[in-house]
């Protein structure tokens, strides 16, 4: 590579450990009830350095940020229950559960299992991924995907420190691909139905935040692409 082409590769890795590090905290906020330990690491602004990301995720850290300001010894429990109610499917409305998977909100059945399960399944598959033991939740979780979303940005990330940029657009496309067609294709959807459900100002900060990076997101690959192409 030129110098350019150097500097160019350089800036796309540093871009791809910040999604893969968002998509981490993401996966992290969907998956279970909160620690204490990452209510203060929240609180005390770990998730502050992606405010400048867009103005959806910056007001929705806020809420986060500012529903933590006051905590106190009920505030784990507080949140747990929330999550529980509106992500765990304790509590509906009109008779439909805010459950993050993708199954759910994609077939006419609103059922697990269904079509986009096996294709999220075939995608893991393909790409040699596979759970982790005791993570027994089916593979369209939304926490899943973003997993995945991180492990092919590190997977890109490899691709260029080896000098390789035809893969690491392999990898850029794949999460491209399931960006929209996973994540975009029903995030709005569950959004709409979880705000009815979620009770604390928390965690409408937390899907106001992620659908605000989403959307970033997919501007952030196509830029990404573009300049792949070139190198």
């Amino acid at each position: 590579m030129t110098t350019t082409e150097t500097h160019g590769a350089s800036s796309i890795a540093t871009a791809l450990a910040g999604r893969a590090a968002f998509y981490d905290a993401v996966a992290a906020l969907y998956y279970k009830p909160l620690t204490q330990e990452q209510i203060d690491r929240i609180a005390q602004g770990g998730l502050a350095a992606f405010a400048g990301t867009n103005e959806l995720v910056a007001e929705g850290l806020h809420d986060m940020e500012r529903a933590l300001s006051k905590r106190h010894s009920g505030t784990r429990q507080e949140l747990a229950v929330d999550f529980t109610g509106a992500f765990a499917g304790t509590s509906s409305w009109k008779g439909r559960y805010a459950t993050p998977y993708e199954s759910v909100f994609t077939s006419e059945e609103g059922l697990l299992f269904q079509e986009s399960y096996h294709e999220v399944h075939r995608l893991y598959r393909d790409n040699g991924v596979r759970k982790s033991e005791g993570y027994d939740f089916p593979d369209d979780h939304l926490s899943f995907i973003c997993e995945f979303q991180a492990v092919l940005a590190r997977r890109a990330i490899e691709a260029l420190e080896a000098g390789d940029a035809a893969s690491a657009l392999g990898q850029v496309r794949c999460s491209q691909a399931v960006l929209r067609d996973h994540v975009l294709s029903w995030f709005d959807g569950f959004e709409e139905l979880a705000l009815h459900l979620v009770k604390t100002r928390f965690y409408r900060g937390v899907l106001k935040m992620s659908r605000g990076f989403f959307l970033f997101d997919a501007g952030v690959l196509d830029d990404m692409a573009e300049e792949l192409e070139r190198l």
